[in-house]
């Protein structure tokens, strides 16, 4: 009997380890999701700005279009337009290189409470709303265990046209998938020339319709253009926000929460060329 124990024990253990797809399917999810560790922020003061701003940046990429060029693209329109083999190999690259996707709440508890993040840690966002993200963006980056940042302007959803539109149903999708949504606006608006009145129509019901439409918080902002207006950082805050991204220029060291750099990955770039800068733009810790 005991024999007979022992040798079923063997074999359950044999048969166990010789299924590798599975396993290995489920490692790589697990190797791209890694999640902060807990902060107590009751008891734990969050950080000034001089702080935050020394903080080691952490690299964040930003995505328009996913798809190939056409002929009445202009020279300035293929910097935000990704062919989706070039989006592919680049998020391979990622992966193939360590690279763990964060979201804003853990980078929100780095910067404010020194919580810890997995290693080399990067995020990956989205503007416009445009379907391709969902198609080609979302499918690839399951493909690696990533989760990433959605930012959407509202106008859009459900347009169909020369470019198609995500519809409610897919931004839905992506947030109960673990993916964030976040504000762009509602119809791409300079935030530099918002009025008072832009508050409402292109801040705060914007943020009203994504959190009806996924039922969270919506608390994280892209500005349009990347363009921001230092003397309005502070009403972000007062209309919901943690924190907001820009692109590549520098950060406002009053509000460096409300001014998140990011880079473009343009179509032109290889996956070489992207892993280069990268490094260049993120890999320094940062002081002012």
């Amino acid at each position: 009997m005991k024999s007979f124990l022992l040798c079923a024990a063997v074999s359950t253990l044999f048969l166990t380890s010789c299924q590798p797809s599975k396993a290995s399917k489920e490692k790589t999810a697990v190797i791209n999701t890694a999640e902060t560790a807990k902060i107590d922020t009751a008891t734990t003061p969050p950080a000034d700005n001089k702080t935050i701003l020394a903080r080691r940046e952490v690299p964040v990429l930003c995505y328009h279009q996913i798809r190939n060029n056409i002929a009445s693209d202009s020279k300035r329109a293929h910097d935000d337009i990704i062919a989706p083999d070039k989006f592919r190999e680049h998020m391979k690259m990622l992966a193939d290189s360590g690279y763990h996707s964060i979201l804003p709440d853990q980078l929100y508890q780095y910067l404010v409470y020194g919580a810890k993040l997995p290693e080399k840690p990067i995020m990956i966002t989205f503007d416009d709303t445009d379907e391709d993200q969902f198609t080609v963006g979302n499918t690839t980056l399951k493909k690696y265990g990533f989760k990433g940042v959605y930012f959407i302007m509202t106008v859009s959803i459900g347009r169909k046209g020369r470019i198609n539109y995500m519809t409610k149903e897919q931004i839905k999708q992506l947030s109960d998938e673990g993916n964030t949504i976040a504000s762009h606006t509602y119809d791409h608006k300079n935030f530099a020339t918002f009025t008072d009145a832009d508050w409402t129509t292109q801040i705060d019901e914007p943020t009203k319709k994504l959190e009806q439409i996924t039922g969270k918080k919506v608390e994280y902002f892209a500005f349009p253009y990347g363009v921001f207006k230092s003397s309005t950082l502070h009403k972000l805050k007062e209309h919901g926000f943690k924190a907001a991204f820009i692109l590549s220029t520098a950060r406002d060291e009053n509000y460096p929460l409300y001014t998140i750099r990011r880079i473009i990955d343009p179509g032109r770039y290889t996956a070489k060329n992207l892993y280069y800068s990268i490094n260049k733009s993120f890999n320094k810790t940062k002081s002012k």
